[in-house]
C-alpha cells in the first residue's frame, strides 16, 4: 500500500491526514486518485466501507483554491442526512489548515435557516438530491459555478426515488464539469444514467460485489421462524465480552421496532434503533450513542446504515435474509474495516433459504453452518406474516373449523341461496316495465 507522503498532496492536506491517524492508501483510493486529478469522468465500483470518501475528497480539495465567490464549485450528492453530516464532518477535519467553506443540506429540517447558511457563500455543497433541487428552485442556491460533481451511493440514491431529482439537477448545472460517481453495484439505472450524462467514463472496481472479504467469518443458523430468532438472538447478544459491538439488520421498519421492544426487554440500556420514520434528532441520537460505545446494539435497515462510518464493528448479524444476495455483501462489510477482524452471522427459515443460497452462489463459497444452542428457545408461534407467507388465510380456517365443531345447525336451504347483485333492478324492470332512475322515479310511479 502507498502511504500518503508519497503522493502528490499539498502539506496542509497531509498535515491533516496525520492528525486523523491515516497513513495509508486503501486500494480504491490508490486506483482512483491520479483518476480524478486527471479530471476525467470516472466511476468507482467498490463494497461499502472501503474508503470512498477520502477517495474523491482528497484529489478535490488538492485542487481547490481559494476563491470569494459565493456560488459552490464543488457539489457532493448523498442519499441520506445522516452520510451529509458525515461527509461535512471528514471535510471539516480535512480542511483544518485550508481556507475552505463546507455547508451541508438535508431534507426534514428548516430550509429557511439552510438558505441563511448559503447566503455567505460556499465552496463545497453536500446535499440530500431532494433539498438540493428545492434550493435550487427557489433560487437561494446557483449551480452554474459547479466544477466537480460527485454522487456517492449512487444505487441506494435511485432505489429511494430520487432519479428524477437527479436527472433535474444534472439540467441545472452547467455542461463543462467534470463527473464522479461511487456505487457498491452496477444496476441498469446506474448505467443509464452513466451512458446520459457523462462522458469518457473511466471505471474502477475495486472488488466484485460477491467476493468476500477475507478478515470476516462468516456462520449462519437455520431457524425455523421469526420468534425463535428473538430468543436466539437474544441468547447471542448475552455474552458482551465477545459481542462487544453489535449491528442487527433487518428488511423492514416494522421488524425493527418489533425487534427494538423484544429485546429492550434484556437490553435496553445496550440498545438502539434506526430507521427512516425515526425523527432526525432521534436518528442521529441513535447514531452517535452507537459510535461513542454508549450502547453496543444498533437495529438497523439496510437503506439507513449504508454509508455510515460506524467503525470498530465485531458482529454483522443478518436478523433477516437479504432478497437480493449483494445486499448481503454491504451489511457484512460494516465489520472487518481497516484491517480488523469482523464476524458475520446470518439467520434464514425455510421459506429464505432461496435467498442463503443466491448469497452462497454469488460468493462461491459455503458459510459455515451453526447449531442452534440447546437452552434457546424453539416456538410454534407465528407472526402475522408468516401466516400469509404460507399461502392461505389461517385464522379464516381456524374460525371455519370451530364453527363445524361448534354443534350448530345447519344453514337452512333459505340462508343457503346466492345473492343476486341486480336482483332489485329485475325486480323493479317487471313492476315499472322500464329501469327506475334517481330522476325519473317519481314519473314511473305516477304511471303505474
Amino acid at each position: 500500500m502507498i502511504d500518503f507522503n508519497e503522493i502528490n498532496l499539498n502539506k496542509q492536506l497531509k498535515n491533516a491526514l496525520a492528525d486523523l491517524g491515516f497513513q495509508h492508501q486503501t486500494p480504491i483510493q490508490e486506483q482512483t486518485f491520479s483518476k480524478i486529478l486527471s479530471g476525467n469522468d470516472l466511476v468507482g465500483i467498490a463494497q461499502t466501507g472501503t474508503g470512498k470518501t477520502l477517495a474523491y475528497c482528497l484529489p478535490l480539495l488538492q485542487e481547490l483554491s481559494y476563491s470569494q465567490q459565493k456560488n459552490p464549485r464543488i457539489l457532493i450528492l448523498v442519499p441520506t442526512r445522516e452520510l451529509v453530516v458525515q461527509v461535512v464532518e471528514t471535510l471539516k477535519q480535512l480542511t483544518e489548515y485550508i481556507t475552505c467553506r463546507v455547508v451541508g443540506v438535508y431534507g426534514g429540517t428548516n430550509m429557511n435557516t439552510q438558505k441563511k447558511w448559503l447566503e455567505d457563500g460556499a465552496d463545497v455543497i453536500v446535499a440530500t438530491p431532494g433539498r438540493l433541487y428545492d434550493l435550487a428552485l427557489c433560487r437561494a442556491l446557483q449551480l452554474k459555478g459547479v466544477k466537480k460533481l460527485v454522487i456517492d451511493e449512487v444505487d441506494i440514491m435511485l432505489d429511494l426515488g430520487f432519479q428524477f431529482q437527479l436527472t433535474n439537477i444534472f439540467e441545472l448545472l452547467p455542461s463543462k464539469r467534470q463527473n464522479i460517481m461511487f456505487s457498491a453495484t452496477m444496476t441498469d439505472d446506474v448505467e443509464e444514467i452513466i451512458d446520459g450524462f457523462f462522458n469518457n467514463t473511466e471505471k474502477v472496481q475495486v472488488a466484485l460485489s460477491g467476493t468476500p472479504l477475507d478478515n470476516i467469518t462468516q456462520q449462519k443458523y437455520s431457524v425455523p421462524n421469526y420468534y425463535s430468532k428473538e430468543n436466539l438472538l437474544a441468547k447471542l447478544l448475552r455474552d458482551s465480552d465477545i459481542m462487544k459491538k453489535v449491528l442487527v439488520f433487518v428488511s423492514s421498519k416494522k421488524i425493527a421496532d418489533r425487534l427494538y421492544d423484544a429485546m429492550s426487554e434484556f437490553y435496553i440500556s445496550d440498545l438502539a434503533v434506526i430507521h427512516s420514520n425515526k425523527s432526525q434528532n432521534y436518528r442521529f441520537r441513535s447514531i452517535n450513542q452507537y459510535d461513542e460505545g454508549k450502547v453496543r446494539i444498533l437495529i438497523a435497515t439496510d437503506i439507513m446504515a449504508r454509508g455510515l462510518d460506524l467503525t470498530k464493528i465485531s458482529h454483522v448479524i443478518n436478523f433477516d435474509t437479504p432478497t437480493f444476495p449483494e445486499n448481503y455483501m454491504h451489511r457484512i462489510g460494516r465489520t472487518g474495516r481497516a484491517e480488523e477482524k469482523g464476524n458475520s452471522i446470518l439467520f434464514y427459515t425455510e421459506k429464505e433459504a432461496l435467498y442463503k443460497d443466491r448469497i452462497e452462489d454469488l460468493m462461491q463459497i459455503e458459510i459455515s453452518k451453526i447449531e442452534i444452542p440447546e437452552d434457546v428457545e424453539i416456538t410454534q408461534q407465528l407472526t402475522t406474516d408468516e401466516h400469509r407467507a404460507n399461502g392461505k388465510n389461517v385464522f379464516r380456517n381456524i374460525k371455519k373449523v370451530e364453527r363445524e365443531n361448534s354443534g350448530f345447525h345447519e344453514k337452512s336451504e333459505k340462508n343457503q341461496q346466492v345473492n343476486d347483485r341486480d336482483q332489485w333492478r329485475k325486480e323493479r324492470a317487471r313492476k315499472y316495465k322500464r329501469p327506475i332512475s334517481r330522476g325519473d322515479k317519481g314519473v314511473n310511479l305516477k304511471k303505474k
